[in-house]
């Protein structure tokens, strides 16, 4: 080997030392920088979401009424903290026709959950704890049934402008989920003269209210 041909290899070799150190410096710089961002992520707080089902519970209780709903409280990403949801309140508001009637004063009163069983072929509401902080993250989302009475208050025919507001540790701004709610004649009467605790449904995914075009997102009785 002449010496043009060294120093053309000496050369070679020059270049692929250069461009593999440019290559572990630059792979350590990515590496240092997803770490950063990683942590940073981690830091955050929560990102916390809340859906509401697409079904209601509601009837009497006592000389008032019970309503339960069962929203799913989850966080989509992953972050070191938890969030606490400290509190919960239920708002409902009668509007249009009924604006004029009293309003409602619910208050937590218990979180339960219910259970299939296979004997009975019925689905029965247990007791799971008294209203209380729970808490929630990317891998324990949560869907407790919130159990809400008002008492000395029953529904009249009409329309309810309703919300569902989750109060967070930290003094963070609250979650809340709004929703409307229209009860038939049929559906009041019905709340009325139903035995004590019995149950009636409203759902705001039935067909033939969707395609009614009449507030086709708004919760019904199932038999209206």
């Amino acid at each position: 080997m002449n010496g043009a041909d060294e120093r053309a290899t000496q050369s070679r070799r020059v270049r692929f030392d250069s461009a593999h150190k440019w290559a572990a410096t630059l792979a350590a710089v990515v590496a240092l920088a997803l770490s950063i961002y990683n942590f940073a992520e981690l830091q955050k707080k929560p990102r916390i979401d809340v859906a509401l089902p697409h079904l209601l519970r509601a009837g009497p209780v006592g000389e008032g009424t019970a309503f339960q709903i069962q929203p799913t409280v989850s966080s989509r990403f992953k972050a070191q903290d938890v969030e606490v949801i400290r509190d919960a309140r239920l708002r409902l508001t009668p509007v249009g026709s009924i604006s004029s009637s009293a309003k409602p004063v619910f208050y937590w009163h218990e979180t339960g959950t219910y259970v299939y069983d296979f004997a009975s072929d019925l689905v029965n509401y247990n007791w799971t704890g008294d209203p209380a902080p729970f808490v929630v993250s990317q891998d324990k989302p949560q869907q407790p049934t919130l159990v809400f009475w008002a008492d000395g208050w029953t529904f009249r025919p009409g329309r309810y402008e309703g919300s569902l507001r989750l109060t967070r540790s930290g003094n963070r701004s609250p979650l809340i989920e709004k929703f409307c709610l229209i009860v038939s004649k049929r559906a009041a009467d019905e709340i009325r003269g139903a035995a004590e605790r019995r149950i009636f449904f409203f759902r705001d995914d039935l067909p033939k209210f969707r395609l009614s075009g009449d507030s086709p997102d708004c919760y019904r009785r199932e038999t209206d």
